[in-house]
């Protein structure tokens, strides 16, 4: 997958967590990070193994997710360019709370623990203003639990569409493409489900000419639609 490329001082102005920051403290920042390049399909770093770094994706794609004690993943989150991963990275330096996955080619950006502690001591200024915009996330994490809670799967999936659509979403030629190949499998982990439940509900997704899908990703053809498609 093709896209974007954005230099590192301009990939963390864009991050929410950084948008308080001058443009010395980025500079900062910029000065300690390190580039990776990774083919599809690449492990970047698996659950439980030790923490060593966070990163931003300057372009590509990337999957994150949990696996069960039989082997089954949960996908936690699809991310894209100009993101951050894992989120708690940067003050809780114990182990990784997922796997992280490309699905395309991806370049990123990995900021090392140890060398972000260092530059604290320089500018302590950093870490008030992270923590303030982090309490506005925990904030919105837990409005995202209480609107997934006691959801049924159809739900579920409408939810997880519309997410995509609001996070990935390019209009072309009237229509919104979410360009991230997803297996319905894939789908089944991320809300909770079967595969067979995810194909019956992209089935009639499609039978109302609402959603398609390809190997490629997912076109949709009314967005307004899928917003009440829970209501039919």
């Amino acid at each position: 997958m093709k896209g974007k490329t954005i230099d590192i001082e301009e990939l963390l102005r864009q991050v929410p967590l950084f948008h308080d920051l001058s443009e010395e403290e980025i500079a900062g920042l910029s000065r300690i990070m390190i580039q990776r390049s990774y083919p599809k399909k690449t492990i970047v770093f698996t659950e439980g193994s030790e923490k060593e770094a966070v990163y931003f994706i300057q372009n590509g794609l990337i999957k994150t997710y949990k696996t069960d004690e039989n082997g089954h993943q949960q996908i936690v989150s699809f991310l894209k360019t100009g993101d951050m991963f894992p989120h708690t990275g940067l003050f809780h330096a114990n182990y990784y709370p997922a796997t992280a996955e490309t699905i395309v080619p991806t370049a990123l950006f990995a900021m090392p623990i140890k060398p972000f502690e260092l530059l604290l001591s320089s500018y302590p200024g950093i870490a008030v203003k992270l923590m303030r915009v982090m309490s506005q996330k925990i904030l919105e994490l837990q409005e995202k639990l209480q609107e997934l809670t006691g959801q049924d799967v159809q739900n579920r999936g409408q939810l997880f569409l519309l997410k995509l659509a609001e996070n990935n979403g390019k209009v072309k030629n009237g229509k919104l493409l979410i360009e991230i190949p997803m297996t319905h499998q894939d789908i089944a982990n991320a809300i909770g489900t079967t595969r067979e439940t995810v194909n019956r509900m992209l089935n009639q997704l499609r039978k109302d000419g609402i959603v398609e899908t390809d190997r490629s990703g997912f076109m949709i053809h009314d967005l307004e639609a899928l917003r009440h498609w829970r209501e039919n």
